[in-house]
């Protein structure tokens, strides 16, 4: 939520309004339903799907393809904030949300997801085509259902396996670009999949006792600090030259290659760093940095394969 809107209402809790009364909610609320920071990683991604698939795309069916996987991610966020309202009013980082704020109401949320998910699908398999909606709809269904229903309560894994519905994106973009499903939109789809877990657990790591209060079962608080550095660890050793592969697999060029052997070369020291600072204001700085980092090194690695596709010539080398 932007700062402006954060002077304009009040952020406490409000009562539930009655039936009938006006709505509180701004523009600006219903664009912070769609989590838009999240959504721009959704686009950039699928925008890579998108280019890097074989063959020729219209323009108009790339957009009204990119628009529709936006709208999806939009939605899954609203979905997800409608259900985590009672978890959003806990926690420090997501108090000020527009639901446990007293803004939106949760049925107001919840109408709103669900009119952006049906819509979305069904004009992607209607204007593009029927595997990329079905797959569209299976990461909604994913995100909203699966991940924010079941695993984000009942499991200290909900990263690792709910973050497969943040990794669908750039095979979406695939699917509606070529019809088909490729082995380099599964290797993206790898990529962002083995990310998330260092990525999230590095936020957890300074934000546990967040966590803890609203009951949400992340590594951290059930298995520890210790446990969680290790496995952040694990994680970002599978995934330094798992992000190689497009290069040694013959996909990417060596722009590519010299970008992800760099970048995953400073993410795997600051994963060493968080293992090893365990204690005060060096281990909470590790994490943070880990963190901060580790969304550069995605950006990097995808904006790469964009440049690439864009202007081999000129980048691939």
């Amino acid at each position: 939520m932007s700062d402006v809107a954060s002077r304009e209402y009040d952020l406490t809790p409000t009562e539930p309004r009655a039936p009938g009364t006006p709505s509180y909610a701004s523009v600006a609320d219903y664009v912070a339903l769609l989590k838009p920071r999240v959504m721009s990683l959704v686009i950039f991604t699928a925008l890579v799907g998108i280019v890097r698939a074989p063959g020729e795309v219209h323009p108009v069916i790339a957009f009204t393809a990119l628009l529709c996987i936006a709208i999806g991610a939009g939605a899954s966020g609203a979905l997800n904030m409608w259900w985590d309202a009672d978890i959003d009013a806990v926690m420090t980082r997501t108090r000020r949300r527009p639901i446990p704020a007293g803004r939106v109401t949760p049925g107001e949320a919840l109408a709103f997801g669900i009119t952006l998910a049906v819509g979305s699908v069904l004009v992607l398999g209607l204007l593009v085509n029927a595997l990329s909606a079905a797959l569209l709809a299976f990461t909604i269904f994913f995100y909203a259902v699966i991940y924010t229903m079941w695993l984000k309560r009942w499991t200290p894994q909900n990263i690792v396996i709910g973050g497969a519905a943040g990794a669908f994106p750039p095979m979406v973009g695939w699917a509606a670009a070529s019809g088909g499903i490729g082995l380099e939109s599964v290797l993206l789809f790898l990529i962002i999949f083995f990310w998330t877990p260092p990525h999230f657990w590095a936020l957890a790591l300074y934000k546990s006792g967040d966590y803890a209060r609203a009951g949400v079962p992340m590594l951290p608080v059930v298995a520890g600090p210790s446990e969680t550095r290790r496995q952040i660890l694990l994680y970002t050793l599978l995934l330094v030259p798992l992000a190689m592969s497009p290069f040694f697999l013959g996909m990417a060029g060596l722009g590519y290659g010299l970008v992800s052997g760099i970048s995953g070369a400073l993410m795997l020291l600051l994963a060493v760093q968080v293992y090893r600072r365990r204690e005060g204001a060096p281990a909470e700085v590790a994490a943070r940095r880990l963190f901060g980092f580790s969304i550069l090194y995605l950006f990097l690695l995808f904006a790469v394969l964009l440049i690439e596709a864009i202007a081999p010539a000129g980048f691939g080398l």
